[in-house]
């Protein structure tokens, strides 16, 4: 049930109030959420040597926040239901603040994966809040922000890194680290979150179940964001790698590539929603399909850094802006926003956690070459599974994914939140 006292939401199309406020205040929700996990991946080598942990088991940790974010997003949608969105936000984004500084606190690896499952949960439980919040703000706008934000969410974790590695480099102990950092994103995050409209549940819509598979709606719409998260997370994983041991490059230039692959990503989503504007939804994910997989064909037939470097560039333009407009198609179907944003982007989530693993395991019984042949593959399925994120335009109601609600004639907000 709503909270008794909370004002019907109103239609979707109707101007916010104050627009610059809530655009401001989402896209700087979005870096707060990057800067947490940003900071945190620096100081993996940290954890590893304290806890003294083989590359096997520190695997086996780092699944942890994946399966945590799986399990937990589905409840999500509970939440905006009952607090409304702007309180969600505040709430799920704080307990994701605080939760960077337990890892760090583990005195040995069950302690540490449980530390990473809650630290997964609440990073998913406020990342689908504050997607919906995204859409909903985008659709009352009337034109395309989520690529921008999503852009925001890079920028804030290449941000965070820097002061991370600056960290490692000055040999700070993590604890002390990841304790302040977690402070001071919960401080920047309390002013933020206060710049977010307030959105509620209207009084008589129904609340959503505590835990729900995704809607049939949401899974093309997951497939889809499933082949460019797979692409992105084989990208960032294993290009070093693949630059070092095929391509013969030194160490320096091999480390240099997730930077250059992030930066890339970052620039590529911020630029993104120009492109959206321009040529709509679908043709921008075909035309980034097509790029993509011009850049797995060049990364394939790669045999010097020169012509790998420039195909993971490609991948990353061409992944950049997929998931966002996947995250804003699932936000206008159906009759609850959450929940189908939860179901994409544990489909999405899904593709990140066991993309590493397949490229590892194809090129431990074949080659790195042909594991991104397979990366190329999916880059490839981006160009027929277009028509599924027509949805992710503002206003758009047509040419619903299969499954799908039927096109709402009467142009109400049929979202919850």
């Amino acid at each position: 049930m709503a909270h008794p006292t909370a004002p019907s939401a109103p239609p979707a199309h109707e101007p916010l109030a104050d627009p610059r406020r809530a655009r401001t205040g989402i896209a700087l929700v979005f870096a707060v959420h990057g800067a947490v996990g940003g900071t945190f991946v620096t100081r993996i080598p940290w954890l590893q040597e304290r806890l003294d942990l083989s590359s096997g088991l520190l695997g086996l940790a780092l699944v942890m926040p994946a399966i945590g974010s799986s399990l937990a997003m589905p409840l999500a949608g509970r939440f905006v239901h009952r607090y409304g969105g702007r309180a969600a936000v505040r709430g799920l984004l704080s307990l994701w603040c605080l939760a960077l500084a337990l890892p760090a606190l583990a005195p040995g690896l069950p302690v540490l994966c449980a530390a990473l499952l809650l630290y997964g949960a609440t990073a998913g439980m406020a990342d689908v809040a504050m997607n919906a919040q995204g859409v909903e703000i985008e659709q009352r706008l009337g034109r395309s922000i989520m690529s921008g934000l999503h852009g925001m969410w890079s920028a804030g974790g290449l941000l965070a890194s820097g002061f991370g590695i600056l960290a490692a480099h000055l040999d700070l102990d993590a604890r002390l680290q990841l304790a302040l950092t977690a402070l001071v994103l919960l401080a920047l995050a309390q002013p933020v979150c206060r710049l977010l409209p307030e959105l509620r549940a209207a009084e008589e819509a129904e609340a959503p179940p505590r835990f729900a598979l995704p809607p049939r709606s949401s899974l093309v719409i997951g497939l889809v964001g499933f082949c460019a998260v797979f692409a992105e997370g084989a990208s960032m994983d294993w290009s070093g790698v693949y630059l070092r041991d095929v391509t013969g490059s030194t160490a320096t230039v091999a480390a240099a590539s997730y930077t250059a692959f992030s930066l890339t990503m970052a620039a590529s989503r911020l630029a993104g929603d120009a492109v959206i504007r321009r040529l709509g939804a679908a043709r921008t994910t075909r035309l980034g399909g097509a790029v993509a997989t011009a850049g797995g064909l060049l990364v394939v037939a790669a045999d010097r850094p020169a012509l790998a470097i420039p195909g993971f560039a490609l991948i990353g333009i061409g992944v950049a802006v997929i998931v966002p407009l996947a995250f804003a198609a699932a936000g206008r179907i159906g009759t609850n926003a959450s929940q189908a944003i939860a179901g994409v982007a544990t489909v999405t989530y899904t593709s990140g956690l066991i993309a590493p693993a397949v490229i590892g395991t194809l090129a431990q019984a074949t080659s790195l070459t042909v594991s991104f042949g397979l990366v190329t593959v999916l880059c490839c399925a981006l160009l027929p599974g277009a028509g599924a994120l027509r949805l992710g335009e503002p206003g758009s109601t047509k040419d619903v994914p299969t499954g799908a609600a039927p096109e709402n004639p009467s142009g109400k907000n049929l979202s919850p939140i």
